[in-house]
């Protein structure tokens, strides 16, 4: 594996690495959690905060290019990745679909799968839309989400908050914002932006706290020496964003993220629970509950948790 990748390439390294592209620049790849799930092996995190069925989910992109090249991402970040055309969100949900209902038809000879919930993963019910890149460079995703609403999906978008004006038309069924650093400096060293869009992202913060008919979720992910510091900071922009979730998680050192950062900067477990401690004591919120295996600690204003529709 080549520490640096350019556009004409990334691609075909992606295609090496799991990840099977939809038409020019849309992507999908099982999660991990879809086969343990297809073999009643546990499920992902979100399973036990929001009730998604990891067998039943569709992790994908619309755009596999991003406006930020996070130290910590565990994806090919270095160069970007310019998209001419774009693709009818028709398009990218039709094949979506076709290739997970792909992905469980090859457990259907694995004596492991447990067959009843392996039926049931035939019928999709939730989109993920996070997969890699930033799903808000896609111009159409209003439709695109709202597709998968005519399919009787729920739907999660990630962002990075860079694109505030798309956030502010958009209505998945929750709607997660990244939140990496709890000030300007801190935000340049850790998200590497493509130029400095960190009044992006606070208008964005501002955006989620107009809408508190929306459920939405705020996400910090925690690097040891880069941005693992300031609870007060970071409790300052959720109290502006208002968020109904507050996801605190550890950094995991996997794929490129080894090729910047030491694999002392992944925190344990501890010492992720003791800073959303901090955090949440600084903005009024409780914690919910967490779980050890993903380092994920989960905080609501009440300290409970609420399953998606």
């Amino acid at each position: 594996m080549e520490s640096t990748v350019t556009a004409a390439n990334l691609i075909d390294l992606l295609r090496k690495q799991g990840y099977h592209i939809l038409g020019r620049h849309s992507a999908i790849k099982p999660c991990l959690w879809l086969n343990r799930s297809i073999k009643a092996k546990g499920s992902c995190y979100k399973a036990q905060f929001y009730g998604i069925s990891s067998h039943r989910c569709v992790q994908m992109t619309p755009c596999v290019a991003c406006n930020q090249r996070c130290l910590h991402c565990w994806r090919p970040v270095e160069e970007p990745f310019t998209i001419e055309s774009w693709d009818k969100p028709e398009l990218i949900a039709e094949q979506a679909i076709a290739e997970q209902l792909r992905f469980v038809s090859g457990y259907g000879g694995t004596d492991s799968a447990d067959k009843a919930i392996w039926k049931e993963a035939f019928k999709p019910k939730h989109a993920a839309i996070s997969l890699v890149g930033e799903p808000t460079l896609y111009p159409y995703l209003d439709e695109l989400i709202e597709l998968f609403k005519s399919k009787e999906m729920s739907t999660f978008i990630v962002t990075n908050g860079t694109r505030p004006d798309v956030l502010a038309q958009i209505s998945p069924s929750q709607l997660y914002m990244s939140l990496d650093a709890p000030d300007h400096e801190t935000y340049l060293a850790t998200c590497n932006p493509a130029g400095d869009l960190w009044n992006k992202v606070q208008e964005s913060l501002e955006v989620l706290g107009s809408r508190p008919q929306q459920r939405r979720a705020l996400r910090i992910t925690l690097v040891k020496g880069l941005n693992m510091k300031d609870p007060a900071g970071y409790a300052r922009q959720i109290s502006t964003a208002k968020p109904d979730y507050v996801e605190v998680k550890a950094y995991m050192h996997l794929g490129y993220s080894r090729y910047r950062l030491p694999r002392e900067a992944m925190p344990r477990h501890a010492e992720v629970l003791e800073f959303a401690k901090d955090v949440a004591a600084a903005c009024g919120y409780k914690l919910a509950m967490d779980v050890e295996l993903s380092r994920v600690v989960l905080l609501s204003r009440d300290g409970t948790a609420r399953r998606l529709e």
